[in-house]
């Protein structure tokens, strides 16, 4: 199994969440999308820790086990699938979680997120952390 960790799990992870531990721990890759990446680094900026959260970044891409995963076409075509959908089901939701979801779709990693809004989404395994 691989996991594509959102924002929120990443972050949970480094504060020592259990939780997200238990299923990186059990998952024989773990991926980062571009999108997290720029979202972390968009905290990492505004916050009052940036050196140490991005050393800490940097340092958690270079396990073995982690893979950055960028935009590709595929991604955008799965993009524009899954936004289409949802317009047309009046569910939107953030367009970040969608390119999030776009990558685990093209990847087939299941989701770890925290966000409820993952939980209908067709072509998604969402894995909220805390639930077994």
């Amino acid at each position: 199994m691989k996991v594509l960790l959102d924002t929120n799990a990443y972050s949970a992870l480094m504060r020592g969440d259990p939780s997200v531990a238990n299923h990186v721990r059990k998952s024989e890759e773990v991926l980062l999308s571009a999108v997290v990446v720029g979202e972390l680094l968009y905290g990492f900026r505004n916050g009052s820790h940036y050196g140490r959260n991005i050393k800490q970044l940097e340092n958690f891409l270079q396990n073995p086990y982690v893979r950055f995963v960028p935009v590709t076409w595929t991604t955008a075509d799965r993009f524009s699938r899954l936004a289409t959908e949802l317009r047309r089901h009046c569910t939107p939701i953030p367009s970040n979680d969608i390119w999030i979801a776009a990558q685990a779709m093209e990847t087939g990693a299941d989701l770890v997120s925290f966000d409820e809004h993952f939980r209908n989404l067709p072509g998604i395994v969402w894995i909220k952390p805390g639930n077994h």
